[in-house]
């Protein structure tokens, strides 16, 4: 009778435990974008629109809790990490630090976002990105910087002499903190970071 007792509150426990992870999918199929994360396209921006900008880091599902198969309100109420952090010109602090054919810096409060190329259009080593992110219970503050072959495109276009708009796709896969300088072991595969931006021309420091 005991053991017939126990077989059952198993077999219950294991139906709610199904029925949870039913849900959770459900919710996020609801909540998951129409198209998939690694095809969002970004337009090149219009350059009459005026100075502006947009960066968004694309998180990858083992770099999130459980794997990424909670939305991103339940993460951000878990003060977790969610699917996508971004920043723009109007962010708290935003500003174009320096826009040319070969390096673009863009920065706002606790974000700096460089990108460099050679003289062949690739991207190079300099290229990084500072910003915060909850990580395991922890607020902290990541460089990330793209591997030792790195990959990625910045597409460029000028228009009325002085104004210049691109966009651009990275990935960056190594990680550190960016106040002690410790490489982490995160994330578990590249950041894919992209965005636009629009804006004038300024001189290289």
């Amino acid at each position: 009778m005991k053991r017939s007792l126990k077989t059952s509150l198993t077999i219950i426990a294991l139906a709610l435990i199904a029925c949870l992870v039913v849900i959770v999918a459900l919710v996020v199929l609801r909540t998951r974008p129409n198209k998939p994360d690694e095809t969002v396209a970004v337009s090149l921006p219009e350059i009459s629109r005026g100075p502006s900008f947009e960066v968004r880091v694309g998180v990858p599902r083992l770099g999130r809790p459980l794997g990424g198969i909670l939305p991103d309100w339940l993460v951000g109420k878990l003060d977790g990490t969610p699917s996508e952090l971004r920043f723009d010109h109007t962010s708290r602090g935003a500003r174009i630090e320096t826009l040319a054919q070969d390096r673009v810096e863009l920065k706002a409060d606790d974000w700096n976002f460089l990108i460099e190329t050679d003289s062949e259009g690739r991207i190079t080593s300099g290229t990084g990105l500072v910003f915060p992110l909850a990580l395991g219970g922890r607020h902290l503050r990541l460089s990330c910087r793209p591997s030792d072959r790195a990959i990625g495109s910045l597409s460029t276009a000028t228009q009325a002499g002085d104004q210049l708009g691109g966009r651009f796709i990275i990935e960056l896969a190594t990680c550190e903190n960016a106040d002690t300088g410790n490489v982490i072991e995160w994330p578990p595969a590249p950041l894919t970071v992209r965005g636009n931006f629009v804006g004038r021309l300024t001189a290289r420091r």
